[in-house]
């Protein structure tokens, strides 16, 4: 198994990815990105990177991530967007090797943490993460803004 970084060519291979795992997420219904949005924002814009783990050249696993910043720790942490390994494949440590490989990413580069959100629903997945050492952040609770609203409060 190999983990690679995703290069431009690999744009539709991430948006297929981005789509199994919003089908599994039951959320196919919001996806909107395309190809060339994403190949604007990650290669272009640079916003936000992929890896792939990579199975007899078959990528079988992806993760999208991006820096963020904690004012606490003083320093950029990196946050995980998505994590989706092929129903096929899991079990096999895919999403261990993608997981270990970022945590390997955060530390080369300088980073405090490695934080992401997962469905309340998600056992399968809050199980693996635990087991690889993560912890829920209980007392926090995610807010949103998107679209009109948005758009709105901007003016």
């Amino acid at each position: 198994m190999d983990i690679v970084f995703a290069k431009r060519e690999d744009v539709s291979d991430i948006l297929k990815f981005i789509k199994e795992l919003a089908e599994y997420e039951k959320m196919a219904d919001e996806v909107v990105a395309d190809e060339k949005t994403l190949e604007h924002w990650l290669f272009d814009l640079k916003k936000a990177e992929v890896i792939f783990a990579v199975e007899d050249g078959k990528k079988v696993g992806f993760a999208l991530f991006f820096h963020n910043f904690s004012t606490f720790l003083g320093r950029a942490g990196i946050y995980l967007e998505d994590l989706f390994v092929l129903p096929e494949y899991r079990g096999k440590g895919y999403g261990k090797a993608l997981l270990t490989k970022l945590a390997q990413i955060a530390v080369e580069r300088g980073c405090g943490r490695l934080e992401w959100w997962c469905l309340d629903w998600n056992t399968p997945s809050i199980e693996f993460y635990k087991s690889m050492g993560a912890v829920p952040m209980t007392d926090w609770t995610t807010y949103r803004i998107t679209g009109k609203t948005l758009e709105d409060m901007a003016k």
